[in-house]
Order: structure tokens, then C-alpha cells, then sequence
């Protein structure tokens, strides 16, 4: 079970980063090209909201269940020991971070008076959460 989990968990990231970049670019296209915000671009924006929650979730079961997750931290200088920092710590705290990010930023989208706007908040949330993702991956595990 726990192979699957963290198979899962490696595998999907590809689709979640995917959806994350393709719906940062749209949006940043759609700013900047001042057009106007259509379904499409929503879809985008929720396709990506939907691939990061559910990279969450998984991650978050993986960490409990995972040995250099919660269970790292009944190690003695377990924080001295980098990688297992990343592990146990900097990356499930970042990546809640981030998501948390996107979430704020769907939720302002709706809000969005114009279509500038709408466009302003998922770049900005949405940008800000992908690069928390970016610089918080564990790349020597992941790669």
C-alpha cells in the first residue's frame, strides 16, 4: 500500500506541476493580452485548484504513513539531518503553504470585478504557490 501511495503521490506531481504552469502562463497571457476571461480560462485555473488538493491529500496520507514523514520526528537529530528535514518538515509545511495560496486565489478570481482582475489573482496566487512547489520539492528522491 504504502509503494502505491508514494508512487501516486510522485506521479501525479508531474500532472499537478503541469496544470499549475498551464494555468499561471494563461493567465499571465490573459493579463497581459487584456482578453477577456472565458470558461476555458476558469477551467484551467480549476483543473489545476482540483490536481493540487488532490496532491494533498495524497501527500498528506504518505506522510503518515511514510517513515521519513511524522515518524522521522521521533528521531533524535532528525533535524540536523537535511534531507530528512525537507522530508519530515519543509515540504509538506511549504507545499500546505501553496496550496493554501491557490486556494486564496480561486477564491478572489470569483470575486474579480473585471477580467484583469480575475487574471491578476490567479497569477499572482497561483504563481506564488507554484514557485513555494518548485523550491520545496524533494528533487534527489523525486528525479
Amino acid at each position: 500500500m504504502y509503494n502505491f501511495i508514494q508512487k501516486f503521490h510522485s506521479g501525479w506531481a508531474y500532472l499537478a506541476l503541469l496544470l499549475l504552469v498551464l494555468a499561471v502562463v494563461n493567465s499571465v497571457i490573459g493579463m497581459t493580452s487584456k482578453k477577456e476571461f472565458t470558461a476555458k480560462d476558469r477551467k484551467i485555473a480549476l483543473f489545476a485548484l482540483i490536481a493540487t488538493h488532490i496532491q494533498l491529500v495524497v501527500g498528506l496520507i504518505l506522510y503518515f504513513i511514510s517513515e521519513v514523514g511524522m515518524k522521522a520526528f521521533s528521531t533524535e537529530g532528525a533535524m540536523k539531518i537535511p534531507e530528512l528535514r525537507l522530508t519530515m518538515l519543509e515540504h509538506p509545511l511549504t507545499n500546505i503553504i501553496a496550496i493554501t495560496l491557490i486556494t486564496i486565489g480561486w477564491s478572489k478570481h470569483k470575486k474579480g470585478a473585471t477580467n484583469e482582475s480575475k487574471f491578476k489573482s490567479i497569477t499572482l496566487f497561483y504563481g506564488l504557490g507554484l514557485v513555494l512547489i518548485l523550491i520545496r520539492i524533494p528533487w534527489k528522491l523525486w528525479l
